[in-house]
């Protein structure tokens, strides 16, 4: 039976990675975040309109442990313990989110 567990949890992980990433209209364009994991303690975030970006950080409770706006693309995350985060970048009326790793 635990066999069957596996065997069923392995189809439908690989099912979903084997799809293509649904275009959302809401998503910024040219949406760019690295280092990722970060182990300088900053990271970079590009878009294809280089606006202000309001930035909220939040940890695997959903705490938020940073809200900023940032005007470049450098972000200093020195202050965060290493870890898993999400991250979320509001540039005009489109939002961006992903996994962050800090090392």
């Amino acid at each position: 039976m635990k066999h069957f567990y596996l065997l069923a949890f392995l189809l439908v992980f690989s099912t979903g990675l084997a799809q293509d990433k649904p275009s959302n209209p809401g998503e910024i364009a040219g949406f760019n975040l690295y280092p990722n994991p970060v182990t300088n303690g900053k990271i970079y975030i590009e878009t294809k309109a280089n606006a202000p970006k309001k930035i909220l950080i939040f940890d695997v409770l959903g705490t938020q442990v940073i809200a900023t706006t940032i005007l470049g693309k450098e972000l200093n995350l020195s202050d965060l313990d290493s870890g898993v985060y999400v991250l979320r970048v509001q540039e005009k009326n489109k939002t961006a989110t992903r996994k962050l790793i800090i090392k």
